[in-house]
């Protein structure tokens, strides 16, 4: 079984190739045009994709040794993401299915996230094992799902408001660093003190009668960045420079506790001993170093992806899509708009 996988749901134009069950190739374009505006130009975003994806499903291709009329399936982000994005990758998944008489299969990009740590490559991890609790966090989602075995996803815990790779880009945006900033403020943390001040956790109150949460598994994130900016606004320009790596390490600090804190939390309600991390800010430092640390202590498995399959790609499309032809969950679908429409 060979699959082609199109990822183009904001800001990285990306296509991969999976034969059997391992990752043949994985190409990603990012697109860097839009850090001079401090964030994703959603116009920019679609007209780059239309620019790029032709070249980098080539790519994908030749790096594969596999020829267009070998593919068995095409896979594509279907939403949610930015519309015109997505309309790219879904409508050139569908002409390219179309003209080569094969299925076309379109994939949600949250569910596509959650599953990333089943991808193989040719340095094979164990994939999660069923159920698990899932921590999905990235720059516009953090969602923690029950996910079992016939693939079903059941939401326990969401963001209200921010998500936390959002934070990460917003408080970074004001103490002076480019965008992305979230590569940027976990680079400076690594010789900071996340202890040098004190940044609030919201929705982490403690029961009465005992140490753990009281149930409440959503995240909010707005505060913290109205806490920082409160914070900055005190400070003199000198203090923030030459601090400036102890408060990038209190930030970091304040997003990636209550992330960890929540899901371990999460896994002990509901009796599961196994938890998956994915999406672009599971690649962050500290993040990862937290929770290998708090599940080797209580003894859970943990399933992170690599970094290149954490963020925004291909792979994790062509992954989903397999596990879905796997199980039977593939049906044939119209190869018009309407039918993807309750994707985005």
């Amino acid at each position: 079984m060979i699959i082609l996988g199109l990822e183009t749901s904001c800001d990285e134009t990306s296509a991969a190739v999976l034969q059997s069950e391992l990752v043949r190739s994985n190409i990603i374009s990012s697109q860097h045009c839009h850090r001079k505006f401090g964030g994703v130009v959603p116009e920019l975003a679609s007209r780059e994709h239309d620019r790029l994806i032709v070249d980098v499903v080539n790519q994908a291709l030749q790096a594969s040794n596999i020829h267009k009329n070998q593919l068995d399936f095409i896979a594509a982000t279907a939403g949610p993401g930015l519309i015109g994005a997505v309309l790219v990758g879904l409508c050139f998944g569908q002409a390219f299915a179309m003209g080569l008489g094969i299925p076309f299969i379109p994939i949600n990009h949250i569910e596509a996230h959650i599953f990333s740590s089943f991808i193989q490559d040719e340095t094979h991890a164990s994939p999660p094992t069923f159920p698990f609790i899932s921590l999905t966090v990235s720059g516009g989602h953090t969602l923690i799902a029950l996910v079992k075995e016939d693939l079903s996803i059941t939401p326990i815990g969401k963001t209200l408001d921010d998500a936390a790779g959002e934070a990460f880009d917003k408080t970074g945006k004001m103490i002076g660093l480019p965008y992305p900033a979230g590569p940027e403020i976990d680079k400076l943390a690594q010789s900071g003190d996340p202890y040098f001040h004190q940044f609030p956790q919201a929705l982490t109150r403690h029961s009465q009668t005992s140490k753990s949460y009281d149930g409440n598994f959503d995240f909010s994130f707005s505060g913290l960045k109205t806490s920082v900016h409160r914070y900055l606004s005190l400070q003199t320009t000198d203090f923030i420079r030459e601090n400036l790596h102890h408060i990038c390490a209190s930030i970091q600090e304040a997003i990636t506790s209550v992330l960890v804190k929540k899901t371990l939390q999460a896994a002990s309600a509901y009796g599961i001993n196994c938890i998956s991390v994915s999406g672009g800010v599971s690649a962050n430092s500290m993040l990862r170093k937290k929770f290998q640390e708090q599940t080797k202590t209580h003894g859970i498995q943990l399933c992170i992806p690599k970094p290149i399959y954490s963020t925004d790609n291909g792979a994790m499309i062509a992954n989903l899509a397999k596990l879905k032809i796997d199980r039977g969950q593939f049906e044939p679908h119209t190869y018009t708009y309407h039918a993807f429409s309750s994707y985005l």
